[in-house]
């Protein structure tokens, strides 16, 4: 019954709806009918005059909605090659030999190609919700994984800080100037890890709106890796890092703020955890569609089975101790966040010795993806 409707132009279409798609069939119907006099005005031959009307009729059925005026521009294509190109011109006559088998193919074409552009159209409007569903589903996955990481990461310096400073204000005057200031360190260090989060998560308010959408411009890959080194010696003034660019111009589209904290968690990671004292290296590969930025540690690895979750803020449950992934959830898992927005990808693989964590951002903008030059 509901299928049945689309027959019909029901009062669930509106009237400005159906006003509108009646306008569309109307024109094309009078243009289909312009050119088909033209062309029988220059060859006398009405055998194509219905290829033009069945034109008209598949832009009907993909412009408008239902069935209803596809098969309206159909009924009405078939009587006006009748009446106008057909012997005797102006009038309807079905019972010349031949005619009705001619005229009923036609018609049957025409019903034909009306129905299956329809139900085309119908398909890929299917198509489009379930990608808008399928989409929504990996947003609403990726905050929960976000909130999950950060429940988790969150609780781990907080703890310590509450802890240092409890035993601090308790035992302070039991404790000597070095137990002190290793316990003022502890907690100087703590604050300073929830300081980069907070950036983080300021990063990922940044993507407008909860949309996996960010604003771009044209930035240089150069500058943007030189910013995001010079962010982190501020903040970790001993790292080594050993960074390597083309040497061309590389202009691609990025919010340079978003990716330069995606480069800074990845060097950060590979820094602290990696437990290598090798300089990290930081390079970029120019692939002609796309460019990929490698951060690369040569330190003791990361299991395969880790590997396989470590971007989506899933806790760690391996045997090592809770320190050497501090960090590592909510950081990776903003990384991938970012990265998604750009319509990017972002892996990590195990090497020889040590990790590279890459990521790969178009060259050109998606279609749809809003760019701004300056």
């Amino acid at each position: 019954m509901k299928r049945f409707l689309y027959f019909l132009p029901s009062g669930q279409l509106s009237k400005k709806k159906r006003g509108r798609d009646a306008l569309i069939t109307l024109l094309l119907l009078l243009f289909a009918t312009a050119l088909s006099s033209l062309y029988f005005d220059i060859s006398q031959n009405s055998a194509n005059v219905a290829l033009l009307y069945i034109l008209a009729l598949v832009l009907i059925a993909r412009i408008t909605d239902g069935y209803f005026w596809g098969i309206f521009a159909s009924l009405t294509g078939v009587v006006c090659v009748n009446f106008l190109f057909t012997y005797p011109y102006l009038a309807l006559n079905f019972t010349l030999a031949g005619y009705p088998v001619t005229f009923i193919g036609m018609l049957a074409i025409s019903f034909i190609t009306s129905a299956a552009t329809t139900h085309m159209k119908q398909q890929m409007q299917m198509l489009a919700e379930r990608e808008r569903l399928l989409v929504e589903a990996e947003k609403e996955k990726m905050r929960a994984n976000l909130l999950r990481a950060i429940s988790h990461d969150l609780r781990t310096p907080l703890t310590s800080i509450i802890g240092a400073g409890a035993s601090y204000l308790e035992t302070g005057d039991f404790l000597d100037e070095k137990e002190k200031k290793e316990l003022v360190r502890q907690i100087y260090e703590d604050s300073n890890w929830l300081l980069n989060m907070v950036e983080n998560l300021l990063s990922v308010t940044r993507i407008q709106g909860g949309e996996a959408n960010v604003n771009k411009s044209l930035e240089s890959v150069e500058e943007v890796v030189s910013e995001a080194v010079i962010r982190l010696k501020k903040r970790l003034p001993d790292a080594k890092i050993h960074v390597q660019v083309p040497h061309e111009l590389i202009l691609i589209p990025m919010d340079a703020i978003l990716i330069e904290q995606v480069l800074i968690n990845l060097l950060e990671n590979a820094i602290l955890h990696s437990k290598s004292s090798q300089p990290v290296s930081c390079y970029v590969e120019d692939n002609g569609h796309s460019v990929t930025f490698h951060v690369r540690d040569y330190g003791i690895g990361i299991p395969q089975e880790r590997i396989r979750t470590i971007f989506d803020g899933t806790p760690y449950t391996g045997n090592s101790s809770p320190d050497s992934s501090k960090g590592m959830g909510i950081g990776l898992s903003i990384c991938k966040t970012i990265v998604t927005a750009h319509k990017g990808m972002i892996c990590a693989r195990p090497c020889t010795q040590g990790t590279d964590f890459f990521f790969s951002l178009p060259q050109t903008a998606i279609s749809g993806d809003p760019v701004h030059e300056y």
